[in-house]
């Protein structure tokens, strides 16, 4: 299972997920001078999102077996933190001032995480289909 490289984008994608739960996207003023940060728990929505962007990528961590429903929860995790990701901007929206903290490269992490075990598991596929050739 740990033995392909995928497996590993697919647990630190689910890590990244997790951790933003705990950790702020945006921290500023929202109103009256009111010091407010912006985490995966800060609305229910992306409290949801996070915790099904985390399942999907543990989902196709244990699913190693099934390539092709890896490749769809691979892809779907990948929608759904894009749709996150969009969410955040729009609470950003929010504040009267602030910043982006360190932290926000984590959510921007996770896509990228989805792609490479995409192309991972990909290149499995590939090299399954070679093999079944020569047979």
């Amino acid at each position: 299972m740990i033995q392909r490289i995928q497996s590993i984008w697919l647990l630190l994608a689910a890590a990244c997920s997790l951790a933003s739960l705990k950790w702020s996207f945006y921290s500023g003023n929202k109103d009256n001078n009111l010091f407010a940060e912006l985490k995966g728990t800060s609305s229910f929505l992306l409290l949801i999102l996070a915790v099904a962007v985390s399942l999907l990528a543990l989902a196709a961590l244990f699913l190693f077996k099934n390539r092709r429903l890896q490749i769809q929860l691979s892809l779907g995790g990948l929608l759904l933190q894009l749709v996150a990701l969009v969410v955040y901007f729009m609470q950003t929206k929010q504040y009267l001032e602030g910043n982006f903290t360190l932290t926000s490269v984590l959510s921007f992490a996770i896509p990228v995480f989805f792609i490479l075990a995409w192309m991972g598991i990909r290149k499995d596929e590939q090299l399954i289909k070679s093999m079944d050739r020569l047979r």
